[in-house]
């Protein structure tokens, strides 16, 4: 069952059928002890829509915090290591991979995040740029994990590759991280073949793919989720990037107009456009 947020509240999809949820509080959703629950009662209300989403889908998120885990992935561990070796951090990312305890930092509140086709930005004050496709975990206010989305974790690489505590300045500032289309809502974990791909399209040429899986991800979302609950009380729940397993070589960076089309099925495409 997909759950998409729309200017009027909701678009329910369930067995192909579509269902317009008005009025639908997203807030409560993440506050639910049951949210799957909350979402199948609120569809026993509601008729089927062949009109589906009214005004287009919107981020899917209200008051949430939007965390991201990194170095989860071996692929983002040497791209790491290569863009913080001349600042003297090359050794830190080799030992997070290994450690007991994940990378997890803050990456944006609601009004740094956009939907789908709606723009990414790209620091003025950067020069390399890149995104991460990433499969991005819904956690309820009780740390229960009850759907996945698609994230693109927007990141300045020279900045970070400079010295790693610039971190917070290359992965937060406006528009630097993009959520959709939707909320697939699952309890189970997705099988480990899922694949993430990316394309990233130039003048209407692909200037850049790649795809990779779940099965290379080092820890499991669940494991994740725990380590951001540890200590942190989240009241109307949070988003949680898992990381990225897809880096471009160290010549590329994005510029304006560059449109970024990120899939993982069955959850859908996320697209957005750089600015």
């Amino acid at each position: 069952m997909r759950l998409t947020r729309t200017t009027a509240g909701a678009l329910a999809e369930r067995d192909g059928a579509h269902y317009d949820l008005p009025g639908f509080d997203w807030d409560l959703l993440f506050r639910c002890p049951d949210p799957v629950a909350l979402v199948a009662d609120s569809l026993a209300k509601a008729a089927p829509s062949p009109a589906g989403a009214t005004g287009g889908a919107l981020a899917p998120i209200v008051s949430q915090e939007v965390w991201a885990a990194g170095v989860t992935y071996y692929r983002s561990r040497d791209a790491r290591m290569e863009e913080s070796k001349a600042g003297g951090g090359e050794d830190f990312y080799a030992r997070v991979y290994e450690a007991e305890r994940p990378e997890l930092f803050m990456k944006a509140t609601p009004h740094r995040v956009v939907g789908p086709e709606q723009a990414v930005r790209i620091r003025a004050d950067s020069k390399w740029n890149v995104p991460e496709p990433e499969l991005t975990l819904a956690i309820n206010s009780r740390g229960a994990i009850f759907g996945v989305t698609v994230g693109n974790d927007m990141s300045s690489r020279d900045i970070e590759g400079e010295n790693p505590l610039y971190l917070p300045q290359a992965k937060v500032y406006d528009g630097c991280c993009a959520l959709g289309p939707c909320i697939l809502l699952r309890s189970e974990p997705l099988p480990a073949a899922t694949e993430i791909a990316i394309a990233i399209r130039r003048a209407g040429k692909t200037v850049f793919d790649g795809a990779t899986t779940l099965a290379q991800l080092r820890r499991t979302p669940e494991e994740l989720a725990g380590w951001l609950f540890r200590e942190n009380l989240f009241p109307n729940g949070a988003f949680l990037m898992t990381g990225t397993g897809i880096v471009p070589a160290s010549s590329f960076t994005l510029l304006p107009a560059d449109r970024i089309e990120i899939t993982i099925e069955p959850i859908g495409t996320l697209v957005n456009t750089v600015v």
